[in-house]
């Protein structure tokens, strides 16, 4: 049989794209959209796994010597489901095993982790498994599509695992059809590679704080903003990453704050300018957010002086082209 990415491609060929989908057809989320076409790609991935879990042999294998597969995108594990598993395997034993490949330091699993760490957790020296011979492509595809149809995997972990498969797919357009998203929602789940460092380095250790929606928000108003955005962001973030404010409303936060920083800054631009008369201080010219104003000292207008000045002011006015 064909590799995986062929069988994903052959798969979703017919997929219909998002925007033709009636919104009675799809069950709607708070999340980012996955049209049914993301159902096609997971029974190909699950179909391999059947595959591969045929052709191999099954074995014991050392804990110790088993990684996880290196393009997994999730970051965080459920911790209460996993000591489930742990206590199930713990009284009934381990009943499906898992997939691995042999490299160069050992295995890497293909499919099964959760299993593999409950062992962990239980302190198990050794794990049912099957070795398989499977690619590069096979493992970055089963990686991902195994793990967007869960609907505990984070949008961050989902848009790491879409960036670390997007060289397996000709172009984003096939990649937003085997995945049921909209070009759109695939862009969405791109725009987290534009974050700034400093919100990055904190997703990666709390995938959650940011859904794709307001990561794609953020992403627009720091670079609409420029400078101000992201200083602006950087004051706005703590208060995300603590709580207080929701994700949802950042954007909108940044914005404000970026605005009235530069409000602030242009009422405080003033300058002032001196006139003379030979060399005598005759008044100034003072500009600033509230006006244009023209001081003259005292004794520096004559009568005459006086009635050009208003005749001129009146006639500049009067005239000006509406």
């Amino acid at each position: 049989m064909s590799n995986m990415r062929e069988q994903l491609l052959a798969k979703t060929a017919g997929i219909r794209k998002t925007s033709s989908i009636k919104e009675d057809e799809v069950k709607r989320s708070e999340r980012t959209q996955t049209a049914p076409g993301m159902a096609g790609a997971l029974a190909v991935a699950q179909l391999r796994v059947q595959e591969l879990e045929a052709a191999g042999v099954t074995s014991q294998l050392p804990v110790a010597e088993i990684a996880p597969n290196p393009w997994q995108p999730r970051r965080v594990f459920n911790e209460a489901k996993l000591s489930e598993l742990a206590e199930s395997i713990r009284e009934v034993g381990q009943v499906q095993p898992i997939v691995v490949r042999r490299v160069e330091s050992g295995y890497q699993i293909v499919a099964g982790e959760r299993r593999w760490r409950a062992h962990k957790v239980l302190g198990l020296d050794t794990i049912k498994s099957v070795v398989a011979d499977c690619s590069d492509s096979d493992m970055a595809v089963l990686a991902m599509v195994e793990n967007v149809s869960r609907d505990d995997l984070s949008d961050y972990e989902i848009s790491l695992s879409i960036r670390r498969t997007e060289k397996e797919f000709p172009d984003r357009k096939r990649l937003a059809e085997a995945l049921g998203l909209s070009r759109s929602g695939l862009f969405q789940f791109l725009s987290f590679d534009k974050l700034p460092p400093f919100i990055l380095k904190d997703m990666d250790i709390q995938p959650r704080l940011l859904g794709a929606n307001a990561a794609d928000a953020i992403v627009s108003t720091i670079r609409k903003f420029g400078e101000a955005g992201l200083s602006a962001a950087r004051e706005v973030w703590p208060d995300v990453v603590s709580g207080n404010l929701d994700q949802g409303k950042a954007a909108a936060a940044i914005k404000m704050i970026a605005t009235r920083g530069a409000v602030s800054a242009t009422a405080n631009e003033r300058s002032i300018d001196k006139f003379f008369a030979g060399k005598e201080h005759a008044g100034s010219i003072t500009k600033d957010a509230n006006g244009f104003a023209i001081k003259f000292k005292p004794g520096m207008v004559t009568d005459t002086l006086e009635a050009q000045i208003r005749e001129l002011i009146s006639k500049t006015f009067n005239h000006q082209p509406r």
